[in-house]
């Protein structure tokens, strides 16, 4: 196998459905070019979470070698992507006095570790410092106070918190499969880099990731997050329904569902017929298309419910006049958007990941969104320093010399 490059930079989205591993080659310009693709079916993992090592390592080593073998590099590091029901986000306000002079970098500084200071649990830590603004002697809506006069400094962040177990495991798995974690970046805000443009993150726009196991949400105004939930249901559960619904096998009815699924019933011919196989070795039987999705209809229905009411109850629900972007593996699926659009009454589109080059045909596809978007998060994290690797539960540690340079380069 080739040497390592010095300028490549790699993307592990560890999902419920699949391992994804994306390389790509910075250029010159700072340009990403995708030069290889991997995937691998996940085995170890339920909801995000890691249940079995070994098997979570088989698949990551699995998806990776896929990738090097077609970019003809080899990589001993990446940025991963974490997820899951333990994943919570919150805002906080923190405020320092500057005694009315130049607002500096330290006093960036200091009152970001001010809006940080609030209590979390011991069996959480702190993924994410995001800022959302900075307000100067009363006046909002500042985007970057250094320079200015004042003397009273106050910053409102977004703070993103998981489980340490579970993002150890994580990091542990990725370990034991001979990659070092440049870092950990959680889902939502990696598919957001790949998949948003930057009016929708001005005006007001929610990205709703659907994976296997959970729609991962994050909604953005004035180019900054201001929401992150996690809900429980994804493309898994219309699998199962299907498994039930039809009799057949669970990889049967994965299969049936990508191939011939729908989730608005009026969208299907009337006369499509589908075979589907049955279990214990009966003869196989001929349903039409509509039965099939009648099944799937209402179960996407909920999982747009699920998520209007989680965004009705933040209070953020009338602040996204861009609408909906969906995307990850589920939203692959016909009839998605309008369905979204159904229950929120709103713009929705598929989010194709973007502003990279290489196998671009390779990788559009909603269901790579994360794996790009950890490769556009990570070179942005790359110009505040080389990545230093993080191992076992300190893996939090060092989050302050982290987040140091987000501002700049997030806000």
């Amino acid at each position: 196998m080739a040497k390592k490059e010095r300028d490549t930079i790699c993307g592990l989205d560890i999902g419920t459905t699949k391992i994804c591993c994306v390389i790509a080659e910075v250029s010159d310009s700072g340009k990403l070019d995708i030069i290889g693709i991997g995937t691998s079916p996940s085995k170890g993992l339920n909801k995000g979470v890691v249940v079995n090592i070994e098997s979570t390592v088989e698949s990551i080593r699995n998806a990776v070698e896929e990738a090097e073998l077609m970019a003809g590099v080899q990589v001993e590091s990446a940025y991963v992507g974490i997820a899951g029901g333990h994943i919570k986000g919150f805002n906080s306000h923190g405020i320092i006095a500057v005694k009315n002079r130049e607002v500096t970098d330290l006093d960036k500084e200091r009152v970001i570790e001010a809006a940080k200071a609030v209590a979390i649990p011991m069996d959480r830590e702190v993924i994410h410092v995001i800022p959302q603004q900075f307000i100067l002697d009363h006046q909002g809506g500042i985007r970057e106070p250094r320079g200015m006069t004042g003397i009273r400094l106050e910053a409102r962040i977004h703070i993103i918190t998981g489980a340490v177990s579970s993002a150890a495991n994580i990091v542990r798995s990725v370990n034991k499969a001979g990659l070092d974690v440049d870092d950990i970046i959680v889902e939502q805000l990696a598919s957001a880099e790949a998949v948003l443009d930057a009016d929708e993150r001005d005006l007001g726009v929610a990205l709703v990731d659907i994976g296997g196991g959970t729609a991962d949400l994050a909604l953005f105004s004035e180019d900054s997050v201001k929401y992150t939930s996690v809900i429980a249901v994804g493309g898994n559960h219309i699998t199962n329904d299907l498994a039930i619904g039809l009799r057949t096998p669970q990889a049967e009815a994965e299969k049936i569902k990508r191939k011939h699924g729908c989730a608005v019933v009026a969208m299907v011919k009337s006369g499509d017929l589908v075979e589907i196989p049955s279990m214990g070795g009966r003869e196989p039987r001929v349903i039409k298309r509509d039965v099939l999705c009648e099944i799937i209809e209402p179960r996407v229905e909920e999982m747009f419910q699920m998520i209007y009411h989680d965004l009705e109850t933040s209070g953020y629900l009338g602040i996204i006049p861009s609408g909906l972007v969906i995307t990850g593996g589920a939203a692959m699926l016909e009839g998605m958007p309008e369905v979204a659009e159904r229950v929120f009454g709103l713009p929705v589109r598929r989010g194709n990941p973007k502003d990279v080059g290489g196998l671009v045909d390779v990788v559009n596809s909603p269901q790579y969104a994360t794996a790009v978007g950890l490769l556009l998060f990570g070179m942005k994290l790359r110009r505040n320093g080389p990545p230093r690797p993080l191992k076992g539960r300190n893996l939090f540690n060092n989050v302050t010399d982290r987040m140091k340079g987000w501002i700049e380069d997030f806000f």
